[in-house]
């Protein structure tokens, strides 16, 4: 089932997205009013239940696609987790402890939205990703079972002002938490299976950039939970964006910077296309 939040007609709703159409949930579902609600309820059965035999009501190109979970409780974002991603940091192979910083809900735009170079910087750049959302109040969770609690699976570009990672020495909050830098997306896959690698590409004005698949985590997504759980409890609809695969082809020297027009696409079979455009600050 794949869950996406929109605006219809001017009305910010949410639905089970069908082939190229969309089923309306929130009529249906009537005592949900965001579809961060039905997560927190744990309703995705009756989410499921209400699409079962329905025709698509609305085109998917009819839509204005938000991100999926309006204003979860945490966004937690994971640093250097692919194997190749260490050398660019001069770390060892296989660090001890994950790498973790926040991401607040109005750094990120949904589907179709503009990533938006701010007027202080010209460094703005993409990390493609795979965010998994939690599906219930959890804490102190074996390795072993931690893959029960993720409730579906989302796209993340996790898009970062690079000269603001280093205005504190030992943060990068303010590069990753400029408005709309980034974006998620375009809805929430449920059901997908967790045991097999999922493989992740991406694309810069059509060429490929980034890909990956999830065999190549240093913490995979059990490990992840596991860890974070020994110190915090997950909500459900909480969001996890689980590090950026390294980039394909050489350092460009001085970098390339996303400027307006610039395309970013990111692709998982299992989940789906996010692409956003770049555009200048207002």
């Amino acid at each position: 089932m794949r869950l996406a939040s929109y605006n219809l007609r001017g009305r910010p709703s949410f639905g089970a997205v069908i082939g190229d159409g969309v089923v309306d949930l929130r009529g249906r579902l009537s005592r949900f009013a965001t579809l961060l609600d039905v997560f927190r309820a744990q309703a995705l059965d009756q989410a499921k239940a209400a699409a079962e035999g329905v025709r698509p009501e609305v085109p998917l190109a009819e839509l204005e696609l938000m991100p999926p979970l309006l204003a979860p409780e945490k966004i937690l974002c994971i640093g250097i987790n692919y194997a190749d991603r260490t050398k660019d940091y001069d770390m060892p192979d296989k660090p001890k402890y994950p790498s973790m910083f926040y991401r607040a809900p109005n750094s990120l735009v949904g589907h179709g939205g503009n990533l938006i170079r701010p007027k202080v910087s010209e460094e703005l750049d993409y990390e493609g990703e795979l965010a998994i959302v939690i599906g219930r109040e959890c804490k102190h969770v074996p390795t072993d079972d931690a893959l029960g609690v993720i409730a579906g699976v989302t796209l993340c570009n996790e898009g970062t002002i690079r000269d603001w990672i280093r205005h504190g020495k030992f943060n990068v909050t303010q590069g990753k938490n400029f408005d709309s830098t980034g974006s998620i997306g375009p809805w929430i896959a449920t059901g997908v299976d967790l045991t097999k690698p999922l493989h992740l590409t991406v694309r810069k004005n059509g060429k490929v950039t980034q890909d990956d698949t999830t065999a190549n985590m240093i913490f995979s997504f059990a490990d992840i939970i596991a860890y974070v759980t020994t110190f915090m409890t997950l909500k459900a609809g909480d969001i996890i964006s689980t590090g950026t695969p390294v980039k394909t082809g050489a350092k460009a020297d001085p970098p390339v910077w996303l400027k307006p027009g610039d395309t970013i696409e990111l692709e998982c079979p299992e989940v789906g296309l996010l692409r956003n455009t770049v555009a200048d600050e207002a």
